[in-house]
């Protein structure tokens, strides 16, 4: 699992990307870079780590489901995931 730290840190950026996310596209349609420059780093929505709901894990992120590859297979051969199943041919 992750440090608490880190999810907490990458939690508050996705609230603060969302926050300026109406000013920073007003910003850039206009051109006006140096007040684009003057907002907070974490406004940037790339500054925000995709990381796993249940483990915080940032490797292996399975993007569609919202957990790390790992917890998507457990997820998934419990059964707790609708539509997956295992492939065999």
């Amino acid at each position: 699992m992750a440090k608490k730290s880190w999810i907490a840190r990458n939690k508050k950026r996705k609230e603060t990307a969302a926050k300026y996310a109406e000013k920073r596209k007003a910003l850039k349609e206009a051109g006006d870079y140096e007040a684009l420059q003057k907002l907070p780093r974490n406004a940037s929505p790339i500054r925000v780590r995709n990381r796993c709901s249940l483990t915080g894990r940032p490797r292996g992120y399975v993007g569609k489901f919202g957990v790390s590859r790992i917890k998507f297979r457990e997820l998934a051969l419990d059964g707790k995931l609708p539509g997956v199943k295992k492939a065999s041919w």
